[in-house]
């Protein structure tokens, strides 16, 4: 039976919102965070990815949380711009009303937490008031949109009579889309199942709203509940890119995608994403984020579409559909790897981006891109894929506030390691001397000669970006500081420029999140 919404008009039964949270749970995930800028790109890759919704920010939590949200809505056209509030917060439903005000279509996502666990413990709140809340809270958002979203914190552990008391007040007090998560991946796909299929025939009004489920993933099964859930009449699906999140993450976006895609024969609903974008769109994160999925990473994983074994490579030689379920190319893969070299110019290198996915580089970036890809060209025999995308990334990667500029290291085994680093501070270059019990160590103390942090180094590692010895490193770096933690990555031909270049930016990262608080606490 097809349902009227306020911001999609009238859905096909067998159509699935994607509602991405990437920009504000998935921002969640320790160690991750992102400035304005950052937030602009990925609202615009999302748009182009063709999510229906993107949750865009949480703006009562700072005021750097509402500005992200309303630049957002002044400039997403085609996406549903959606602010986080909580349904019995004083001053969340209307600065979540307020962020939202520009967007072209503006949805407002209010939550409570309802099972008993989080009642008594952390609500401190018995359930009729939450019921009273619950009902406050929608009908204090329906006053900014028409589209309004309730969640059930913790639905999944709700007592099944009080969720459906809750879900009715929420439908009676204008929300027009009911979403129930499972917050703490605690549920399986049959409780999934039964929860849907009990709210949907016993709530009265459950056949004008739509239902949506969002999935944690802390025990593996956060796409087996999605599917679960949609099977059992959810028409909304909650997930990031790359499955970011809270604690082991959420549903990830492409895995389900390519579930719906691949196995459309028995699970017949349809999406607005273009597939094609996929791995773009989880590459760019993964440099914003500075958190690389892992290698076997289902879709977008570097391995996802390896194959090593001799039987395997034979069948796949002679009919690739006998060991791969989906071709490389409908998620973005580019089966060329070889590229370019010291003679190539400007637009052969700027072709050869775009085909990657890199369209929207300012002419600084590109620029810069560039430079380092001819000194590349001039140090490494081969230049792959993985070296242009290592090289862009580091480009775009956030400099807002300290830029590198240049390193001079001498180490060896009969006197003290010494750095002499260059960066660029707030716009004024400055220089930094130290020593220490290595290069690696005297290039980091000289970064803190230049900027004074007490950020502790909690993750150093190194990798290569491709093989061979004159191949590019990509170093990660973990800082941790007040409980906040934040990564960054680095590359370069060097591995102590890629060092000081990853420990730059997650100082950057952790100068923007050292803005952030807490929202207060609600009242009981």
């Amino acid at each position: 039976m097809s349902i009227d919404h306020p911001s999609f008009g009238r859905i096909d039964p067998n159509r699935v919102i994607i509602f991405d949270t990437t920009l504000r749970d998935g921002e969640q995930s320790p160690g991750f965070s992102m400035n304005l800028a950052e937030k602009l790109r990925m609202a615009e890759a999302l748009e182009e990815l063709g999510v229906d919704v993107m949750e865009a920010g949480f703006p009562v939590a700072s005021k750097g949380d509402f500005d992200s949200v309303h630049q957002i809505a002044q400039k997403v056209r085609n996406t549903v711009v959606c602010a986080l509030a909580r349904s019995g917060g004083r001053n969340d439903i209307t600065s979540a009303g307020e962020a939202i005000r520009p967007a072209k279509r503006g949805r407002i996502h209010n939550f409570i937490s309802t099972s008993p666990l989080h009642m008594k413990y952390k609500l401190r709140m018995e359930p009729e008031t939450v019921l009273e809340l619950i009902e406050a809270g929608n009908r204090a958002s329906r006053q900014f949109t028409d589209d309004v979203e309730w969640s059930a914190e913790d639905g999944s552990r709700t007592d099944p009579d009080f969720l459906c008391r809750c879900v009715e007040t929420a439908i009676r007090a204008g929300a027009t889309t009911i979403n129930i998560p499972d917050t703490v991946g605690y549920s399986t796909p049959e409780d999934m199942a039964r929860i849907f299929t009990d709210l949907r025939t016993r709530v009265p009004g459950a056949d004008r709203v739509i239902f949506s489920t969002h999935n944690h993933n802390d025990l593996g099964l956060a796409v087996a509940n999605t599917v679960a859930a949609l099977n059992a009449g959810a028409r909304q699906v909650e997930c990031t890119i790359n499955g970011i999140g809270e604690r082991a993450g959420n549903a990830a976006l492409e895995e389900i995608i390519m579930v719906l895609r691949t196995r459309h024969d028995v699970l017949p609903y349809t999406t607005g994403i273009h597939t094609e974008r996929l791995l773009r769109t989880s590459r760019m994160l993964s440099t914003i984020t500075g958190f690389d999925v892992q290698p076997n990473k289902a879709i977008v994983g570097r391995n996802a579409f390896a194959h090593e074994s001799g039987i395997h490579q034979d069948g796949i030689l002679k009919n690739a559909a006998t060991y791969e379920i989906m071709t490389p190319e409908s998620v973005g893969w580019n089966r060329t790897s070889l590229v370019l070299g010291k003679h190539s110019g400007r637009a052969a290198f700027r072709d050869k981006l775009k085909a990657m996915g890199y369209e929207n580089l300012e002419e600084a970036q590109f620029n810069e891109a560039f430079s380092r890809f001819k000194d590349l060209a001039d140090r490494k025999k081969v230049i792959y894929d993985e070296d242009l995308v290592a090289l862009v990334d580091d480009e775009v990667r956030d400099h807002a506030r300290i830029r590198f500029v240049a390193l001079d290291v001498t180490a060896g085994s009969r006197r003290p390691a010494t750095a002499d680093l260059v960066l660029d501070v707030d716009g004024a270059r400055r220089e930094g001397h130290a020593e220490g019990q290595g290069p690696v160590d005297a290039a980091f103390n000289a970064i803190r000669a230049i900027v004074a942090h007490d950020a502790t180094l909690q993750l150093y590692s190194v990798g290569a970006v491709t093989e061979g010895s004159d191949a590019q490193a990509r170093t990660s770096v973990r800082l941790e500081e007040d409980g906040k933690l934040v990564d960054g990555q680095g590359a370069d031909a060097d591995t102590l420029v890629s060092a000081v270049r990853a420990y730059v930016h997650a100082l950057n990262k952790l100068l923007v999140k050292r803005d952030r608080a807490e929202p207060a606490a609600l009242d009981a």
